[in-house]
């Protein structure tokens, strides 16, 4: 039996609209992750996580529970947990992270740090000021709800007289760039990926990869906003071998992210056809999105499969910082 879709987007939507997420974030887990970097506050330039990789480990737990409800009873109580979440957020309780996970997420976002500073990039971040994306309830298409949270966010930027963006991940990349511009029109940013922004003027390798490795490619990255090139271009340089399965580049195929919250099983099944393909060509993969990492490394691990994945940030960090 399918999860009900209407109680559990309505969910998420509630937690955006009245707790600024689709699963609320304490201030030390949204920002905690930054301690002791010194980054700017603020300035022209800054870094913006969007909370997706923060997110990941609650994400995780929440998609974990929501495998087990798929076929069971509890569906039929889905609408009363989101009337009870609407006073309590329920939703936090039914994603207990994992600690391990936690650390691993944080830290990826700290070797994207480590990466711009070996570039020279100067840029600053808001802490406590800097807002998720929305990217979720965009793509599930609740379009007020998204428009009201988008307004938000420009209100972060135009506040603290933000002109460009340098992001972690396609999602907020694509929402910031592609997106924003039709919601709010009059907000005017200049936003790269770190990916992009490392490219464009990429520092020696401290190191060589010596490592063949199977790209994933962002669905977001390759086909919405045309990145294909630059991490490619990254890991070469580093001496990584680089090797693309059958669906790669504009072609790539889904990791089964965006349907997880609903249809999990249907979500596993596309991340199995995704991994055979990945498998077939290598046993090491890197991916570029943190959602992706999730799906192909929880799937890789229940079907029992020989393959690694990683992000690609742990891979540039090892070659460049």
């Amino acid at each position: 039996m399918p999860l009900p879709t209407a109680p559990v987007l309505g969910m998420l939507a509630d937690n955006l609209r009245l707790r600024g997420s689709v699963l609320p974030l304490g201030k030390k887990k949204a920002v905690g992750w930054a301690e002791g970097l010194d980054l700017p506050r603020g300035g022209e330039t800054v870094l913006c996580t969007g909370h997706l990789y923060q997110l990941m480990p609650a994400i995780a737990a929440l998609q974990k529970m929501l495998f087990t409800f798929e076929d069971s009873w509890l569906n039929k109580f889905t609408a009363t947990g989101r009337a009870v979440n609407k006073l309590l957020n329920i939703s936090g309780l039914m994603a207990l992270e994992k600690k391990k996970d936690r650390e691993s997420c944080e830290g990826r976002l700290v070797n994207i740090v480590g990466l711009l500073r070996a570039a020279k990039v100067e840029f600053g971040y808001l802490y406590e000021e800097e807002l998720y994306s929305g990217a979720l309830i965009h793509d599930e298409g609740l379009d007020a709800i998204f428009a009201d949270h988008a307004r938000r966010i420009a209100d972060v930027f135009r506040r603290n007289e933000v002109k460009n963006v340098i992001t972690v991940d396609p999602h907020t990349t694509n929402i910031l760039r592609s997106v924003f511009p039709e919601v709010v029109p009059d907000l005017k940013l200049n936003v790269r990926s770190y990916l992009e922004v490392l490219a464009a003027d990429p520092p020696e390798p401290k190191r060589q990869l010596d490592v063949d490795l199977v790209i994933h490619d962002s669905c977001i990255y390759a086909r919405h906003e045309g990145m294909v090139d630059e991490p490619r271009l990254l890991l070469e340089r580093a001496g990584a071998r680089l090797h693309d399965p059958e669906s790669a580049r504009r072609r790539t195929l889904c990791c089964g992210g965006p349907i997880e919250s609903l249809f999990p099983s249907r979500a596993h099944s596309i991340c199995k056809r995704r991994l055979a393909e990945l498998g077939a060509v290598g046993d090491h993969v890197a991916a570029m999105c943190p959602i992706c990492l999730l799906n192909l490394e929880r799937t890789a691990e229940s079907e029992k499969l020989d393959i690694s994945v990683r992000d690609i940030n742990e891979y540039l960090a090892e070659a460049y910082c």
